[in-house]
Formats: structure tokens, sequence, C-alpha cells
């Protein structure tokens, strides 16, 4: 009986232990495919560049000869709002090669000890005409002295002006954008560095935050979608992460935070 039992139990484990060899098999075959499709889609998307930007090229010649064809003023003005409209489509195509390109590729990051305040002082230099121009206003609190951590200044950039973007873009009708620095402490008591980017738009509902990082769902007509898991990818490249916490009507607040140096 014992023997019998032994065998049985043997079997069962044999039978397991397959199981996983085969489920394992699978998963590395769902993978290969995954890399294989990543593969050929970042390349397709480099192709259609190309002919995109000749596209665009000859878009411009031709709203150029138009302008100087010796036809009535109305039959000038129709045929350059024709062109002036393949021009947009044509920007707007690229900008969605550039976007998906940016979040398929690897995301390689070389920190060096910098100092976010800095960061966020010349995000704020070069952000403001922008704001301005939208009706928003811009205001920085930092924290006092130096924020030092490991950053890749390029694509940490990168990341948080995704995030002033998307602020920007919530407040269609005006108001404030804040940026706030801090310095603060993770469960296990390590320094950190963090950047509060603040809205004073209509907030997010939480169907909607739970969607927010999928790719290509966006709630703005004409957005590609990939803004904010773009964003993502480049903090938690720093070991970092990217929280949200936003209310209908009260506006939403974006934290990037990354250890300290």
């Amino acid at each position: 009986m014992g023997v019998l039992l032994t065998v049985g139990v043997a079997r069962s484990l044999v039978r397991r232990h397959n199981a996983r060899v085969r489920a394992a098999e699978k998963r590395a075959r769902a993978a290969e495919r995954m890399a294989e499709i990543g593969s050929m889609t970042g390349g397709l998307a480099h192709e259609i560049k190309n002919p995109l930007s000749t596209i665009g090229l000859n878009a411009q010649l031709l709203d150029e000869a138009v302008s100087e064809l010796p036809i009535a003023a109305e039959e000038k003005t129709r045929l350059s709002k024709r062109v002036a409209a393949l021009r947009r489509e044509v920007e707007r195509l690229r900008g969605i090669l550039t976007d998906f390109l940016q979040f398929a590729g690897q995301v390689r990051v070389e920190p060096i000890p910098a100092d976010l305040n800095q960061v966020v002082t010349e995000l704020a230099d070069f952000f403001m005409p922008q704001a301005q121009q939208q009706g928003v206003r811009l205001r920085v609190e930092l924290w006092p002295g130096e924020l030092p951590a490991k950053l890749d200044v390029a694509h940490i950039k990168q990341a948080v002006l995704n995030l002033m973007l998307n602020a920007v873009q919530a407040m269609s009708g005006g108001g404030e954008l804040i940026l706030r620095t801090l310095k603060q402490q993770n469960i296990d008591r390590k320094p950190e560095v963090a950047l509060h980017v603040i809205d004073t738009g209509p907030g997010i509902d939480a169907a909607t935050l739970e969607k927010i990082f999928q790719p290509y769902f966006t709630t703005k007509s004409g957005g590609t979608g990939l803004g904010l898991p773009t964003a993502r990818r480049l903090i938690e490249a720093h070991e970092g992460r990217l929280e949200v916490h936003s209310e209908p009507g009260k506006g939403s607040d974006f934290t990037v935070v990354v250890p300290a140096a």
C-alpha cells in the first residue's frame, strides 16, 4: 500500500513538473513573439517617418507655389486651406510616430549627481511662455537649499515636461500650475526627493485614474495617450515612481519621487 502511494505521489509530481515546463515554454514563446512584434512595429514606424517627411516637405513647397499662383484671391485662399490641413495632419502623424518610438524604445538612463531644484528652475524658465500663452499661471515652490539626486537630466526633464503639458491641456480655461519640490523619506526611512506637478483643472475620476497609464488611453482629442506611460517608464528607470492624486473638481497632483543622492 505504501509503495502504491509513493508511486502515485511520484506520478503526480512528474505531471505537475511537466505542466510547469509546458507553461514556461508557452510563456517563453509568447515573450519571443511579442519581442518580434515590437521589433517589427518599431522598424515600421521608422520606415513610415521617411516618406512622411517627404510628404511634409512637398506640402510646404505646394503651399508656397499656391501663394504665387496668378488666380483669384478667393480661389487661392481655398487651396491654401486645403494644403494647410494636409500639413497639419502630417505633423500630427509625425508626433504620433515620435511618441510611439520614445515609448517602444529601450530606456537607457545615465544618472549623475544633480540638484532637482536646478532642474525644475530650468524647466520652469523654458515652459513659462507656453503656460502664459495658454492662460496658465506657473508658480514654483522650491525646497530651501539643494535637493541632490542621481538623475539623467535630459530624461527626467522629458518626463516632467510631459506632466506639465498634460496639466496645461487639462486647464483649457486657464488656471494655475504649481511645481513644488520636497525632501522626504520612504517607508524604509530612506531619503527621497519629490517633485509635485499640481494643476487646478477639473480633476480625474476614479474610473479614469485606473486607465491613465495604459498606452493609447487618452481623454483629449488629438492626444496619443503615450505621454503618461512614457513619463512613468523614464521615472521608474531612475528607480523612482510616479504617483497621482486627483479628485473631480479639485485638480490633480502628479508626483515624481526618486531616491536622494
